[in-house]
């Protein structure tokens, strides 16, 4: 059983309980990490009030609002870490976004406005924050982002953001390398399709019935099963694993059509 007992974790991307991220949280709590979670701040504060709800259960010892593309709000989030933790040895990155035109329109048609967007949140995210959290890490801490096949393969419906996917497992391997000197392991899970709020954009239920019907275990992934994959790279069974992206998509990246 791994144990992350002692360990401090900061959980991003949690909208609701089918989110990747929810289940990642859980998985953490159950191995004994301490929580701090994110929510996306908004004027009515129902973001805030849906997450802090779904993860009452958890006893996240940190609440804290992070819009990716403020600078200030990803300052002042690590902080709340420094001035409640002093150190933090997991960051988890589950945050993309793309316009709905851009992942379902004609590629060449993408404009500049809509491809900076989800460059920015789901791709320079994960080195904003690897940034400002560098600091508080230290040996053996661990960073994990969430990607998809449709950053290597053309996949119907992903659109722009197979572009930014492609960037994030580029940003993974870079960021492997930059903080290894650190003893700081960066690693991407490339889960397959799964129903969520951010899959409701793209054409996930074709993507969902081709994997059960080509995929060698002839179905889907859940969301437990990826959780699980993070957080073995999350433990020190996985210290010697670095700027990887580990599928767990019940093998459809292996076939060929």
């Amino acid at each position: 059983m791994i144990t992350l007992s002692g360990k401090k974790a900061l959980v991003t991307g949690i909208a609701n309980n089918r989110s990747i991220a929810w289940s990642i949280a859980q998985k953490l709590h159950e191995a004994g990490a301490s929580l701090a979670i994110t929510y996306l701040p908004d004027e009515k504060g129902r973001f805030e009030s849906k997450v802090r709800e779904l993860t009452a259960p958890l006893a996240p010892e940190i609440y804290a609002p992070c819009n990716v593309q403020d600078d200030a709000q990803i300052a002042e989030l690590f902080e709340t870490i420094t001035r409640k933790w002093g150190n933090l040895d997991i960051l988890i990155h589950c945050l993309a976004f793309a316009n709905r035109d851009d992942l379902q329109g004609p590629f060449s048609q993408i404009g500049r406005e809509g491809y900076s967007l989800a460059m920015d949140v789901s791709a320079y995210s994960l080195i904003a924050l690897c940034r400002a959290a560098l600091p508080l890490m230290g040996p053996g801490s661990s960073v994990v982002t969430l990607t998809y096949i449709g950053g290597v393969r053309v996949m119907p419906g992903y659109g722009v953001m197979g572009s930014a996917k492609a960037a994030l497992e580029a940003n993974t391997r870079y960021l492997a390398s930059d903080l290894g000197s650190r003893e700081v392991r960066v690693n991407a899970v490339s889960a397959g399709p799964i129903r969520t709020l951010a899959a409701s954009a793209v054409n996930i239920h074709e993507a969902i019935h081709k994997t059960e019907a080509v995929s060698p275990l002839k179905r889907s992934v859940t969301q437990a099963e990826v959780a699980n994959a993070v957080l073995f790279l999350c433990s020190d069974l996985a210290s010697a694993i670095t700027g990887q992206t580990l599928y767990a998509d019940c093998g459809f990246s292996i076939v060929g059509g």
